[in-house]
């Protein structure tokens, strides 16, 4: 079967959604009628998002400037995630956007640390992790290569993003959907409205959050259920006012006794959340633990989300494709709630502008290549409970000892005993990252490979120590974040 589509109608609207429609009027340059389909009875999700960088690829691609984003958003920049009490209880390690250099090699850097025994943390060999530390930012010149993303409050996102997606043609239709009109394929013809109207379409995009309306809901599309591996169903959101002028340029994850608690810095206010397993902990008593945490006066009540770790069978089932929250969902422990929101965009418009009617082997392609991301994300976010030392409760035991999926088995099997940081397509993040991980967990390989002793030790404390003062120099000049935000903002 194959799709010609001259109509394609995105069903809900919050940051998936325009993100979505700004996407195809951008790309499709006008040759393909878009209708967002949004009721204000039916709230969003947004509670504060933090990103990691390719969502400034996604900005870039549809033109977004990157002050009137910080403006509009009340943005900042964020360098990394900063993880407390994961390890054990005390201990922290931030997981950045950087890369640690090339010291006699692709993968000398850690083996040295190892074989020296240096108890300084391997981010002190890192750009924006001294920075983060520091309370620092800077952007990114010819000596000093590095990423960052951004954190900000995602009902302002979306509203921006409305804003310039009806400016480039994207038609609005406000209402409560009540009814999905079938085709005899199987498909969806059109959604009813409570007022009565149909809007009618030839390419559905689900963008309506956890109750998946069309894929989910009409199509009855199974759940792949994540939840063994990652426990946590549920969070508490609660925003609070800004305390202090400084901004730190991180998101900070700290673990708790049933979960983690995040906490977000914007430019007006700072997110505060709890994340937690409920088969481990009272709701009630991850609230008050929450509220204990709060750093400064709430300024809305805890708001109270429910979901299950996992993701469709399949994203895209004859004409509907689901994309964001609709599709499943991971735990935002690496914020990657938005990304797997651009990647499902990226996809689309891929088949989209290929220029031919769509088929099987379009869908297909789709399918697979979502299923794998899931899963590589999956994986990575699995790492973190894995490593730690904690048993100090039924969380933390359940984590450490649970059987892990085969694909993330291998690979620390092979880190562990070869120091091999092997990586499969699809993945959503790099051996940099994998590696911020292990080292911050302390999970170090059983042995290095002999060629790294060939390497006189202290000609490699040299290197280190002198890229670690160069760093340290480079940091120190660099303004403090809430400084450098002020600037660019102005």
């Amino acid at each position: 079967m194959t799709q010609k589509f001259d109509r394609i109608v995105v069903v809900g609207g919050g940051s998936a959604g325009w993100m979505t429609a700004m996407a195809l009027v951008t790309g499709l340059k006008g040759r393909v009628n878009v209708e967002v389909v949004e009721s204000e009875e039916i709230g969003i999700v947004g509670v504060g998002e933090a990103t990691f960088p390719s969502i400034r690829h996604y900005n870039q691609l549809v033109g977004i400037d990157e002050t009137e984003f910080l403006r509009a958003t009340n943005g900042t920049y964020k360098l990394g995630i900063r993880f407390c009490d994961w390890l054990e209880v005390g201990r922290d390690y931030f997981h950045t956007f950087g890369h640690f250099g090339n010291l006699f090699g692709s993968q000398t850097l850690w083996a040295q640390y190892r074989r020296m025994g240096l108890a300084e943390p391997l981010g002190l060999q890192c750009v924006p992790t001294v920075m983060a530390m520091q309370g620092r930012f800077a952007l990114p010149s010819e000596q000093d290569q590095f990423k960052y993303a951004y954190h900000f409050d995602a009902v302002r996102y979306a509203a921006f993003l409305r804003q310039l997606a009806m400016q480039r043609g994207a038609r609005h239709t406000q209402g409560r959907i009540v009814d999905v009109v079938r085709r005899a394929d199987g498909g969806v013809a059109a959604v009813q409205l409570d007022d009565g109207r149909r809007v009618e379409g030839d390419i559905f995009v689900d963008c309506s959050g956890f109750r998946s309306l069309l894929l989910g809901g009409a199509l009855q599309e199974p759940f792949v259920d994540f939840s063994h591996w990652l426990p946590v169903d549920g969070a508490w959101a609660c925003p609070t006012e800004r305390v202090g002028e400084e901004l730190a340029p991180y998101t900070q994850a700290t673990a708790l006794e049933g979960g983690w608690a995040w906490r977000i810095p914007l430019q007006n206010r700072t997110g505060h959340g709890h994340v937690f397993a409920s088969r481990f902990i009272d709701p009630e008593r991850a609230r008050e633990q929450l509220l204990a945490r709060l750093d400064g006066k709430p300024v809305a009540e805890p708001r109270l989300l429910r979901f299950t770790t996992g993701h469709r069978q399949r994203f895209w089932v004859n004409n509907v494709i689901a994309i964001g929250l609709s599709s499943g969902f991971l735990e935002p422990l690496e914020s990657t709630s938005i990304y797997l929101i651009q990647d499902g965009i990226s996809r689309l418009m891929t088949m989209l502008t290929a220029g031919r009617p769509l088929d099987e082997n379009d869908r297909a392609l789709f399918n697979d290549g979502s299923v794998r991301r899931f899963a590589r994300i999956r994986d990575f976010i699995i790492l973190h409970y894995c490593l730690t030392r904690r048993r100090d409760s039924e969380l933390w035991r359940h984590v450490a000892t649970m059987e892990l999926p085969e694909t993330l088995a291998f690979r620390m099997e092979l880190w562990r005993r070869y120091g091999v940081l092997h990586e499969y397509d699809e993945e959503g993040f790099d051996a940099t990252s994998w590696l911020a991980i292990h080292a911050g967990m302390e999970h170090w390989p059983e042995r290095n490979d002999p060629v790294f002793a060939e390497i006189p030790p202290e000609r490699a404390l040299q290197a280190l120590q002198g890229r670690r003062n160069a760093i340290a120099a480079s940091v120190a000049r660099m303004p403090l974040h809430h400084q450098m935000l002020g600037q660019v903002l102005r």
